[in-house]
């Protein structure tokens, strides 16, 4: 028998069928917990103080901070593009109940998620973690009697630096943004078409011909003043066209503003590489991406990867597995002798006293720091001794803080697993570096939360 056209079914149903499911969601549901859980006042009120510090007035309309504070728990608790938590969140039933759209049409689109992610930031997302934590230590599943602390990295999704290919980079972006950037800009590009071939030549020549290290100095080297007087044409053109920056729209603007950033970065940029040629060492705040220029180079000394690049974290764990994370705000910001301190600083902070027994590993350990972090109230101070040095606790304490300190490493590695993403996100700017690494923070205590709540019920979580 011929099929029906459209893939229909031959046998029509005598009345069509409903696009309009009635279902109900489970209560074991990961999600459904999740939202019985929390307290969503306190969630807006730490969202709406947020947005008090970043917005000008409170001009337009009010956003659905109650559906939006559920998108981003649906982000921290399972790794999803903008795009997919939009579709989740409009077609998966637990998840509207999660934004509390069950009563409802409307879904936030991707665009406005991504928008209210930005807006509230490391330090907004940040909040909304340190509730969770405040929670589990109220529900006595954390204990913060007892802390240990210690340093990680946050990769960043770049290519492996090298300066032949940030300059590759550096052609290929200014060309991208400067046909969107107005007729000045445009023109620049036409003006200096043949400097672009000589460097793209140079490029090919280094990749495929330059065998050896004189070689490959020598053309880099060539590439490097082309690129100088690149950047110098493109300069003087950002200059020439600052009369017309008030006629640009939407792209055009975004476009501009990139290529005001190249510019600075490849300025900057190119005396390191110029010291590179002469001496043959890294210069100090050498830029690793053009793109994100705030990213630096962090020495872990690990077998077969000795150097990450991307931001420096330090992450705190409570006696119960919670995580706290505390973003390094540049490359001199937090290193093991001063997070050691500030780890218990934060922690005052939050919980008003400091831990009774702390615990850090050698990197942190000197004399100055035992001394301030029993002036702090720390009683067993658990610092790693270098050499020979004694430990400051010793017996049944220090065996114990040994293996709290063991276990951070397990959060961390659970942290920058495929299910939470804190490695390599999907970020374009420092900043939404830090807020993704804080929410994989979140959704890890969160999913522990949730299940360690549940399984005191007798509930073994789904979803």
């Amino acid at each position: 028998m011929k099929p029906t056209p459209g893939g229909a079914n031959r046998q029509r149903d005598l009345f069509p069928r409903s696009k309009r499911p009635t279902i109900a969601i489970a209560e074991d549901h990961r999600l459904v917990r999740m939202t019985d859980s929390l307290d969503w006042t306190e969630l807006e009120e730490r969202a709406q103080l947020i947005r008090a510090l970043k917005l000008k007035n409170a001009a337009g309309r009010p956003p659905h901070l109650r559906a939006l504070l559920g998108a981003m728990l649906l982000m921290a608790t399972r790794r999803l593009t903008y795009r997919e938590a939009e579709d989740v969140i409009r077609y998966y039933a637990p998840a509207r109940y999660l934004c509390g759209l069950t009563e409802t049409e409307w879904t936030p689109d991707f665009t406005t998620i991504q928008d209210f992610t930005l807006l509230m930031g490391e330090e907004g997302i940040k909040l909304i973690n340190e509730y969770t934590v405040e929670l589990a230590v109220e529900e006595k599943l954390a204990d913060p009697r007892t802390l240990v602390a210690d340093m990680t990295a946050q990769e960043a999704a770049v290519p492996h630096p090298n300066e032949m290919g940030l300059m590759a980079s550096f052609l290929t972006s200014l060309t991208a943004a400067s046909e969107k950037a107005g007729q000045v800009l445009k023109g620049f590009v036409d003006k200096t078409a043949s400097q672009f071939q000589a460097a793209k030549q140079k490029v090919r020549e280094y990749r495929l011909f330059a065998k050896t290290k004189e070689a490959k100095d020598r053309v880099m080297g060539q590439m490097a003043t082309l690129v100088e007087k690149l950047n110098k044409h493109l300069g003087a053109a950002l200059v020439a066209s600052a009369a017309q920056q008030a006629q640009l729209r939407k792209h055009a603007i975004v476009a501009r503003a990139k290529l005001v950033q190249l510019q600075e970065t490849m300025s900057k940029l190119l005396p390191q590489i110029r010291y590179w040629l002469k001496t043959g060492y890294v210069a100090s705040g050498k830029i690793i991406s053009l793109h994100i220029p705030e990213l630096f180079s962090i020495v872990r000394g690990k077998v077969g990867k000795t150097v990450e690049f991307g931001l420096s974290w330090g992450i705190a764990r409570l006696r119960g597995g919670y995580l706290l994370a505390t973003l390094a705000l540049d490359r001199s910001g937090l290193s093991d002798t001063k997070f050691a301190v500030r780890a218990v600083n934060d922690h005052i902070a939050l919980f008003g006293k400091a831990p009774r027994a702390y615990a850090y590993d050698r990197g942190g350990y000197s004399t100055e720091n035992v001394a301030a972090l029993k002036k702090l109230g720390v009683q067993d101070v658990g610092l790693a001794p270098r050499g020979r040095t004694q430990w400051a606790v010793r017996g049944p304490v220090r065996d114990r803080l040994v293996r709290e300190r063991a276990m951070v490493e397990g959060g961390i590695g659970t942290i920058k697993s495929q299910r939470y993403g804190f490695n390599r996100p999907a970020a374009r700017s420092a900043a939404m570096m830090g807020a993704c690494g804080q929410r994989a923070v979140l959704g890890f205590n969160l999913n522990k939360l949730v299940r360690e709540l549940a399984g005191r019920k007798g509930i073994a979580v789904v979803g």
